[in-house]
């Protein structure tokens, strides 16, 4: 489905955590539905450079993807958070959020891989990407749909998951996967369990898929998120040796398939 960027909304967000990075809201279309994200690019940073889709977590595009976008535009990247949910559409609840993500994670995955799509040909288009390196992250209800786009044959070189759900209802749909997969995965996850995990990797073993898997001990859901808590025995909290592990873990990977050196 084609889809419109209609709009690159004028202004730039007032408070950026890294001198140098712009950040603006971005607003574009999946069919009839108004999305709104964010991109996040360094201004110093001279000519087109890869580009890396964002995708949020199941309360809605917020603060805490809009700091890692700007976090990857510090490292060089051209960062952009998609908006599965719909402007304005941002549970405040947990139980909102579940809700809203269950409209995404049922057995028909099309419209959460066309939100996903909508995002990822938003960013290719923007004047500073090379449009034939992009990459796309997730984050819980995001690594699901990271995972969700990759399967539907986007051309990402590669594809990281934080602390997502692995399961898929069309799992012989990885033969489409055209890039990398790298999943970073709490080992105490009590919401993605063993046989979930089990499941993931026979799927990418049939499909050939180049995969990566690192288990962080220790580590529940939603382990990179500082707001999560720090009570490992409500299964959601957050584990800082698992993010900065998870996050260099991605850097890695990033340097691999855009073919760079550390940074």
């Amino acid at each position: 489905m084609k889809q419109y960027l209609f709009a690159l909304m004028i202004g730039m967000v007032a408070q950026n955590a890294f001198a140098g990075v712009v950040g603006k809201t971005v607003e574009y279309r999946q069919g009839d539905t108004v999305l709104e994200g964010y991109v996040a690019y360094d201004d110093s940073v001279k000519g087109k450079r890869p580009g890396v889709l964002v995708i949020h977590e199941w309360t809605g595009l917020g603060a805490y993807e809009k700091g890692r976008a700007d976090q990857l535009a510090k490292l060089g990247y051209v960062a952009f958070t998609a908006d599965i949910y719909g402007k304005g559409v941002r549970p405040a609840t947990q139980e909102l959020a579940a809700k809203e993500a269950a409209k995404y994670r049922g057995n028909d995955r099309s419209l959460i891989r066309a939100r996903s799509a909508a995002g990822l040909e938003t960013l290719a288009k923007l004047p500073q990407v090379d449009p034939k390196r992009l990459a796309v992250i997730g984050y819980c209800f995001g690594g699901t749909a990271a995972l969700e786009l990759a399967r539907s044959g986007a051309a990402v070189l590669g594809t990281v998951s934080f602390h997502g759900g692995l399961s898929t209802p069309a799992p012989a749909d990885a033969k489409n996967i055209k890039g990398k997969v790298l999943a970073l995965h709490g080992a105490d996850d009590p919401y993605v369990k063993q046989p979930e995990v089990e499941a993931f990797q026979q799927e990418m073993r049939q499909a050939k898929v180049d995969w990566q898997m690192n288990y962080y001990g220790g580590a529940v859901h939603s382990f990179s998120n500082p707001k999560s808590g720090n009570d490992p025995s409500k299964g959601v909290a957050y584990n800082e040796k698992a993010d900065r592990r998870s996050w260099q873990a991605m850097k890695l990977f990033f340097n691999e398939i855009f073919g760079q050196k550390q940074k």
